[in-house]
């Protein structure tokens, strides 16, 4: 950048245009040898940074002011990044460790409420690392009669709800799980600064040429970062494995959820049939990925179960059916057009965490076989599997 100042770069255009050109050499990623080489996961990959561009840019140049924060819905529906859970609803402010802030709202009926504050701080290889700096728990949180709640969000405790921050926290994270979207209502959160005065200052060229700096690294890294695990479990084709010994060790992963990874890849006449015990637990789920670690596009199809959703078998247990069309045969999940791509089963708050069989069959040899009877399809409404 050699000695402009900012304000110069931004008045000649130099400063966007080095955001070009680093946002172009992000596109290479999704070249690396080992990624699928066909039209759709091509095609995605494209889609896939012009996602992360826009999460980035949002949030650089929209939602970084830790003085001013608000809630951004991240992922969703059409940005998404690392294996996002169809069942949650996801909501992200920027915070500082040395401000105390106030969050407000309904609890709603939402089966799973979690609050976190973390650091997302660069690692050794310079990806980002996810540590937890506080959290509280939507069980433990207090609520008055009418549903509403406020919580303290501080580095020293504060009576009632408290959610504890560290110096080091950048990040608050509002995480809601449901088991079904269309009978729950979500909670409604909003976030303030306490004794927070005035308004934002004016955009200015240095933080403008920040945004957009800080953006193409964000979405860079990001992309980089969930390719790289892509390959990782490309190594173990269809299989889950717990994340021990894996890249995503360091995540910084919430403590209450197990979390198994894996890649799964079959031909058009195929099934990948995923097989496991239940155990006790609050929540569990099971998705589907790309290959670029995007959910499926579950608007459109069914490419995820959970404990609400799932039929079960007689003992307990459930049966997964992965394939392009519907044999018939229960839990059934749409490829959606993929041959290939990432997946995950979560188990939340569970007293174990078993890791599920998987096996790849012809799929003619699971047509008209019924994996459950229909009088014991679904577990009661009051059941705690």
């Amino acid at each position: 950048m050699g000695s402009k100042t900012a304000r110069e770069r931004v008045a000649t255009g130099e400063a966007w245009e080095e955001f070009c050109e680093r946002l172009k050499d992000a596109g290479k990623l999704i070249l690396r040898p080992g990624t699928p080489m066909n039209e759709l996961d091509r095609a995605e990959g494209l889609r896939y940074l012009s996602r992360l561009t826009r999460m980035a840019l949002e949030v650089c140049f929209e939602n970084s002011d830790p003085d001013f924060p608000t809630l951004l819905n991240i992922p969703n529906a059409t940005a998404k990044a690392g294996a996002d859970n169809p069942d949650n609803l996801y909501f992200t402010a920027p915070v500082a460790g040395d401000r105390e802030y106030r969050l407000t709202g309904t609890r709603g009926t939402v089966r799973w409420l979690s609050f976190g504050t973390k650091a997302f701080l660069a690692g050794a290889d310079g990806q980002p690392v996810s540590t937890p700096t506080g959290s509280l728990d939507g069980r433990d949180l207090l609520v008055a009669p009418d549903g509403s709640f406020e919580i303290a969000v501080s580095l020293e405790p504060r009576p009632g709800n408290w959610l504890p921050l560290q110096p080091r926290s950048n990040v608050l994270v509002v995480r809601q799980t449901f088991l079904d979207r269309h009978r729950e209502t979500a909670a409604e959160v909003t976030i303030e600064r306490v004794t927070a005065a005035g308004k934002p200052t004016p955009l200015s060229a240095k933080r403008a040429q920040w945004a957009l700096q800080s953006a193409v690294h964000v979405a860079t890294r990001i992309a980089r970062r969930y390719v790289e695990w892509a390959q990782w479990y490309q190594r173990f084709p269809n299989t889950l494995r717990t994340i021990e010994g894996s890249p995503l060790r360091e995540e910084g992963a919430d403590p209450n959820i197990g979390y198994l990874y894996g890649y799964w890849s079959i031909g058009a006449d195929e099934a990948l049939v995923v097989e496991t015990p239940v155990p006790e637990c609050e929540v569990w789920n099971f998705q589907i990925n790309n290959y670029w670690m995007e959910s499926l596009d579950y608007r459109y199809h069914r490419i995820s179960l959970n404990k609400g959703s799932a039929r079960y078998n007689r003992d307990g247990s459930v049966t997964v059916i992965v394939a392009a069309s519907d044999p018939g045969s229960g839990n059934f999940l749409d490829t959606a057009g993929h041959r290939c791509g990432t997946m995950v089963w979560r188990w939340t708050r569970a007293q174990h965490h078993p890791v599920p069989i998987c096996r790849v069959v012809k799929l003619a040899s699971l047509r008209g076989i019924r994996a459950v009877p229909d009088e014991e399809s679904t577990v009661p409404a009051g059941d705690n599997r």
